[in-house]
C-alpha cells in the first residue's frame, strides 16, 4: 500500500513553515555567495527538522549540506536548492521557491525513509546564475554515491525535465601600448583593435559551426578616451553546445581566434575562465517520467504539460552527469512571464506562487519516494544513467 498520502499529509503540516521561508527569502534578496541570511535560515530550518547539518560546505561560506541517515543501508535521495538573486531584480528567477520545495520535499521523504533505509541529503547550493557551487561540489565527488538528484524550477507552464547547454566563460585581455591618437598613432599598438578582431574571427567562425552551438560576447573595456590608443581592452564570452565535448572544441577554436588578433595586432593576450564550467544536463528519463506520472496522478492534464527545452546553461548539468537527475518545471502562474523579469518576480510572490511551491514540493517527494521504495525502479534509473555516461560527446 502506498505511504504517499502521509508523505503529502507531513508536507502540508510544514507547509506554513516554508511559505514563510519562501517570503523570507524573496523579501531580502542575496547575490550569488553572499547569501548569508537564506542559507542561515535553510540550515536552521532542517536542524529543526532532524537533519545534521554542515555548514561552509568545501569552504564556501553560504554552502550548507544537510544529512538524514536512517542507519540503515538504502539509497541516496538528494534534494538541491537554490537561493541567489539576480542584480537588480532580485528572486527573478524563483529560487526563493526552488530552495523551499526542495527542503519541503525532503522533510516530507524523511517521515517514510525509515521504513526503506538510506539516506537524504539537502544541498545547499549557492550562486546558480554565476559561479554555481553545484560545480565544485560535483568535482569533489559529494554527488557520487547519490543514487539520484532532485530540483524543480517555477516556472508559468509545466515542463518536462529536458536539457541544458554546456558552457565555457572566458575572458580575453589585451596589452598594447597607448600613444597620441593624432599626433602618433603609430607609436601605438591598439588593444582595442585586438578585441575587434577577435570578434570579427569569432563571427566568421559562427558559419563553421554546429546548429546547437551559441557563442556570444561583450567588450568590457574598450579604451579611455577616443584620442588615446588603447593599451588595454577586454572582452568576456561564453560558448555553449548541447555537449561538453563539443563546447571543448569550439572553446579551442575562440581562444585560437583570440590569438590570432593578438598576433596580428602585436598584443600580448591573457586568458583566462570568469566562472564555473557547465556541462550539460542528461536528463534521466526513467526518473523523469515517474514525476510525470506523479503530476497526471495529482489532476495536471497532460495537455498542460510541455515537452523538454533547452533553456539555456544549469550547474545541475554537473551533477547529472555524476547521478540521476532531473530539472523539471512546475506552473506557478497562469500569466507566460518570463524568467529574469519583474513581471515574473513580483508573480513568484504570491499567494497562489507559494501554494505551488508546496504542490512542487508533493511532486518531489513522490517521486524520490517512488524511487527509494521500488529497488526494480532504482536498478532502471541506473541502467540508463550507465549508457548515457557511456555515449555522451
Amino acid at each position: 500500500m502506498s505511504t504517499k498520502p502521509n508523505v503529502f499529509a507531513v508536507i502540508e503540516q510544514h507547509a506554513d513553515t516554508f511559505r514563510h521561508i519562501s517570503r523570507a527569502i524573496g523579501n531580502r534578496p542575496e547575490l550569488g555567495h553572499e547569501e548569508h541570511f537564506a542559507a542561515g535560515l535553510l540550515a536552521e530550518e532542517l536542524e529543526r527538522q532532524g537533519f545534521h547539518v554542515e555548514r561552509g560546505t568545501l569552504g564556501i561560506p553560504t554552502a550548507f549540506l544537510g544529512t538524514y541517515d536512517t542507519g540503515k543501508p538504502g539509497p541516496v535521495a538528494a534534494f538541491l536548492c537554490e537561493y541567489d538573486a539576480l542584480p537588480e531584480v532580485g528572486h527573478a528567477c524563483g529560487h526563493h521557491l526552488i530552495c523551499s520545495m526542495s527542503m519541503l520535499a525532503a522533510v516530507g521523504l524523511k517521515s517514510v525513509m525509515d521504513t526503506y533505509g538510506g539516506t537524504i541529503r539537502v544541498y545547499g547550493t549557492p550562486a546558480e546564475e554565476t559561479k554555481g557551487a553545484k560545480v565544485p561540489m560535483a568535482e569533489a565527488g559529494l554527488f557520487d554515491d547519490c543514487d539520484f538528484a532532485l530540483m524543480a524550477h517555477p516556472y508559468h507552464s509545466f515542463e518536462k525535465s529536458g536539457s541544458s547547454l554546456a558552457l565555457d566563460a572566458i575572458s580575453f585581455e589585451y596589452t598594447g601600448l597607448a600613444a597620441h591618437a593624432a599626433a602618433s598613432p603609430y607609436e601605438g599598438i591598439n588593444a582595442l583593435d585586438a578585441v575587434i578582431q577577435l570578434f570579427n574571427s569569432v563571427n566568421a567562425l559562427r558559419q563553421q559551426t554546429r546548429s546547437d552551438a551559441r557563442i556570444h560576447g561583450i567588450i568590457d573595456n574598450g579604451g579611455r578616451a577616443p584620442n588615446i590608443i588603447p593599451d588595454y581592452a577586454s572582452a568576456k564570452f561564453y560558448v555553449r553546445s548541447a555537449s561538453r565535448a563539443y563546447t571543448n572544441e569550439l572553446t579551442a577554436k575562440v581562444i585560437r581566434c583570440a590569438e590570432a588578433a593578438a598576433m596580428a595586432t602585436g598584443c600580448k593576450l591573457r586568458t583566462g575562465y570568469y566562472e564555473f564550467s557547465y556541462d550539460e544536463l542528461l536528463t534521466n528519463e526513467t526518473l523523469s517520467q515517474r514525476f510525470m506520472a506523479n503530476l497526471l496522478e495529482a489532476g495536471v492534464d497532460q495537455s498542460e504539460i510541455a515537452s523538454g527545452k533547452d533553456h539555456g546553461s544549469l550547474d545541475l548539468g554537473n551533477v547529472s552527469v555524476r547521478c540521476p537527475a532531473i530539472h523539471p518545471y512546475v506552473k506557478i502562474v497562469e500569466e507566460p512571464f518570463a524568467l529574469h523579469t519583474k513581471a515574473f518576480r513580483d508573480a513568484a510572490m504570491t499567494d497562489r506562487a507559494m501554494d505551488r511551491m508546496v504542490f512542487g514540493a508533493k511532486m518531489l517527494a513522490a517521486t524520490a519516494y517512488d524511487a527509494v521504495s521500488s529497488p526494480e525502479l532504482l536498478t532502471r534509473m541506473k541502467s540508463e544513467f550507465v549508457a548515457a555516461s557511456k555515449s555522451k560527446g
